[in-house]
């Protein structure tokens, strides 16, 4: 158990490091460039390790990728219609960074921003950033802190934090793309996944929430049994036309604030299993649609549905949508959020 630290480049001048969790059987590496996974040894069933996150061989690649691979996204993941919310009273005008809508925090999120980092206890490691007040446009100023704990068990823990001096809207979440059989080994669509989910949130074709919720029974959104990814990813569904596959957040079936089991995925193949336990009340998951083949760790290829984002968070646009849980952090409150992602194997 413990932690490694290495040079990973350097942004604009300014060094970036990488810092590997180990213990004993997996490791799993981030950098402080975006609080980013960028990769995580893990065995399959024949004892051999593969690294099962998409990822680059240094800061370079993540300073031009496309798709957010492995960084924390914020201040606000996910999508804000018409990048724009009101709040007090006051409206706030967003960078439109995805078509008319704000994306994932914006042109310069949290997912490209250099965090500070601190060692911990056996093997973690703390990442802070402090984002000013008005920075894309958001109010308050905000300290954030993203701790990633590496257990003995297989279990990788990312507890966020943070406060501000005025109220604001916070949504923070990390942005993995896995792929089970490792990264760069084709597409994703032979993983059998399993949501525990009753309800997802339809979205119109620029990806935003209609405001509606839909039953998962009868469509190809319904993995509460578990299947293949690729079972129904192409039915002539519009949900699936709107999303370009899936590209949607489902409504986590709870029972209380703490940590409950969001999702399940399955390689057959490689034996990999990964469990997602989370303490938020939705999770995007998204199915690689718009990868376009860029050149990752390796020189491997990653093309369209070779990896996939499980992504837990408030639902996408709540801050429009009052019947959605509220993403607004008042001042002087603590935003707190859990996630766990536990990979272990089936021999």
């Amino acid at each position: 158990m413990g932690v490694k630290r290495r040079p990973f480049g350097a942004v604009d001048g300014q060094p970036v490091e990488l810092f590997t969790l180990t213990n004993g059987g997996m490791e799993v590496s981030i950098t402080n460039y975006g609080a980013t996974l960028v990769s995580w040894l893990a065995p399959d069933k024949e004892g051999t390790l593969g690294d099962i996150l998409l990822g680059y061989e240094d800061v370079g690649g993540y300073q031009v990728q496309p798709g957010y691979l492995g960084a924390v996204v914020g201040r606000y993941a996910n999508r804000i219609g018409g990048a724009y919310f009101e709040l007090n009273g006051r409206g706030y005008h967003l960078a439109k960074n995805d078509g008319e809508n704000h994306l994932h925090g914006g042109k310069q999120g949290f997912s490209h921003k250099i965090w500070a980092a601190e060692e911990g206890e056996a093997a973690s490691c703390a990442f802070t950033y402090f984002s000013p007040d008005g920075e894309e446009n958001y109010p308050g100023n905000l300290e954030v802190k993203v701790v990633y704990t590496l257990k003995e068990n297989g279990e990788l823990v990312i507890d966020y934090t943070a406060t501000s001096d005025a109220d604001t809207i916070v949504n923070l979440t990390n942005h993995a793309y896995f792929n089970l059989a490792g990264h760069g080994h084709g597409t994703i669509l032979d993983h059998v996944l399993k949501i525990n989910a009753d309800q997802f949130v339809p979205v119109d074709p620029h990806c935003i929430p209609t405001g509606e919720i839909e039953e998962v029974g009868g469509t190809p959104f319904d993995f509460r049994a578990g299947k293949l990814i690729g079972a129904e990813i192409d039915e002539d569904h519009p949900q699936l036309k709107n999303g370009q596959g899936y590209d949607h957040n489902f409504i986590l079936r709870r029972t209380g604030p703490d940590l409950e089991k969001a999702a399940e995925v399955r390689h057959p193949g490689s034996g990999r299993v990964l469990e997602v336990y989370t303490t938020k009340p939705g999770m995007q998951f998204y199915s690689g649609n718009h990868l376009t083949g860029q050149e990752g760790k390796g020189g491997r290829a990653y093309p369209r549905r070779s990896g996939f984002c499980l992504e837990t968070q408030y639902y996408p646009d709540s801050i429009n949508q009052p019947s959605f849980p509220s993403p607004i952090l008042r001042a002087g409150d603590v935003y707190r959020h859990t996630t766990v992602f536990k990979v272990g194997c089936e021999k």
